[in-house]
């Protein structure tokens, strides 16, 4: 999971609110329901300690944000009077939660992010084709694209002198088309660098998309008959196709992950080993155990790298910080551009302390399993 939507939330100095609330709006008194679990959070962090101006700028958000039909959360984390992240969750947290802290408390928010999978998809006929992609932090862009009809796209039934020439011209809007299409699908993949490329709807068009796909696509491709651009289709199985196919993929990335460790797993595992390689910027990507009831704490000063088990390993840092381990793990990822593994418990069930790296290179020094 790349982590660089984080970045701007330690390019503040806190101390943060961090709240997680579910917004449901699936009854009639949504509404109300929401605004007593916001006024039990407001008072949650009024008792942490929380600043007005900052409790106001949440307060602002929370209240004014564009309600969605069915079921799903907020995140919203704030400093210095100023909401600098809000997210909507596709479904409602664990709990509701606030926090008031040195850090920004991002952890839950990644757990239910998982791993964010670029996709494209496009839904084509022998006419155009409607596509669209979403980048690994949601962002979607759309695209539509109107075929050649400059001749009939229907091929003709066989008999009279002109039946080939319009055959002909038929075949040749079909590849044209085909083409465009193409061209656009490929643009999109590019700009949001996809993992998947969906090709949907007429047979005879995804072939052609698919076999004018260049070759770097190729193996992203997955080819499939389902939907249609006919108004009023029924896309649930092309929906439902696609949310499998992200899902295999996202899968794919979390196996890989493990395998790396696998490989260097007397090198990277366990929380000391992982704090270590963090103060050398040698973690390339960290794995660690989705676990809501985790409470353990790390010491951290002003850098990224300023992060120990024991304040005494902070020889240079004024005035070292007791925060949450999870929090003080994430900024030292942000602030050296490594990846997160978020895995469940069934997932790694032996991972030691529930954290783990796979590191960037290893030398003599790299410190091992427990310690240096």
């Amino acid at each position: 999971m790349q982590l660089s939507f984080l970045r701007p939330l330690y390019q503040r100095p806190g101390p943060w609110c961090s709240v997680y609330l579910d917004a449901s709006m699936n009854t009639e008194d949504a509404h109300p329901a929401l605004d007593l679990r916001w006024r039990g959070l407001q008072r949650q962090l009024a008792e942490q300690g929380a600043d007005e101006p900052t409790m106001a700028a949440v307060d602002r958000v929370v209240r004014g944000h564009d309600p969605m039909p069915g079921d799903y959360g907020l995140a919203v984390f704030a400093t210095g009077g100023r909401v600098v992240l809000s997210e909507y969750l596709s479904a409602p947290p664990r709990r509701d939660l606030a926090a008031y802290a040195p850090l920004p408390h991002v952890m839950p928010l990644l757990a239910q992010r998982g791993e964010q999978i670029a996709w494209v998809r496009v839904l084509a006929d022998r006419t155009g084709a409607d596509a669209m992609s979403v980048s690994a932090g949601g962002v979607p862009r759309r695209a539509h694209v109107v075929g050649r009809e400059g001749y009939q796209l229907r091929r003709v039934k066989p008999g009279g002198w002109s039946q080939s020439r319009y055959q002909r011209a038929a075949m040749e809007a079909w590849h044209h088309n085909a083409g465009d299409v193409t061209a656009a699908t490929v643009e999109l993949a590019e700009r949001v660098g996809a993992e998947v490329v969906v090709v949907a709807g007429d047979l005879r068009a995804t072939g052609m998309i698919a076999a004018q796909m260049p070759e770097r696509w190729q193996n992203m491709v997955v080819r499939t008959d389902a939907g249609s651009r006919a108004g009023g289709a029924d896309q649930s199985l092309l929906d439902d196709l696609t949310v499998q196919t992200i899902a295999e993929v996202a899968d794919q990335r979390v196996n890989a992950a493990l395998n790396r460790f696998g490989v260097q797993e007397d090198v990277g595992a366990g929380l000391n080993a992982v704090v270590a390689a963090l103060q050398r910027n040698q973690v390339d990507t960290m794995l660690i155990v989705d676990d809501p009831s985790a409470d353990g704490e790390l010491w951290i000063g002003p850098a990224a790298t300023d992060i120990a088990t024991d304040p005494g390993q902070l020889a240079t840092v004024t005035a070292p910080e007791r925060v949450r381990a999870d929090a003080a793990l994430v900024r030292a990822l942000v602030g050296t551009d490594a990846e997160l593994t978020v895995l469940g418990p069934d997932e790694a069930p032996e991972l030691v302390d529930g954290v783990g790296a796979v590191l960037r290179y290893v030398d003599p020094v790299t410190p091992g399993r427990g310690g240096a």
